[in-house]
């Protein structure tokens, strides 16, 4: 049999094993919740990542636009300065001929011999 102050130790120890085990969940639930906003938060780990992905494809289209309007603004500056440059770009896009000169169109003998004068 048993004495009474084997049934208290058990009891006791018991009570003490409970508290302990439930301070471990407690503290596992915190570290849980305080590790929560790092993984999957607002501004979480993969939120980061991925707003630095969309950041550098932003970076990536701004270089390729800067590089457009620069071009644009050297042909601007062309035209700006002289004749020379939109009168080229006239004869190149709107076909421009001035009055003293002659067209002479040379179209390829393949094209005749089919029929086929739009090219």
């Amino acid at each position: 049999m048993r004495s009474v102050s084997a049934v208290n130790f058990s009891a006791g120890s018991f009570s003490a094993r409970a508290r302990s085990q439930g301070l471990t969940w407690m503290l596992a639930a915190a570290i849980v919740l305080l590790q929560y906003p790092l993984w999957l938060g607002a501004g979480s780990w993969l939120s980061v990542r991925e707003r630095a992905r969309e950041i550098d494809i932003q970076q990536a289209l701004n270089q390729r636009l800067q590089a457009r309007n620069e071009g644009f603004l050297a042909e601007l500056g062309d035209l700006k300065q002289g004749r020379d440059a939109i009168e080229e770009r006239a004869r190149n896009e709107l076909g421009m001929i001035a009055p003293d000169e002659w067209f002479i169109r040379v179209v390829p003998a393949s094209s005749v011999q089919s029929g086929n004068t739009h090219e």
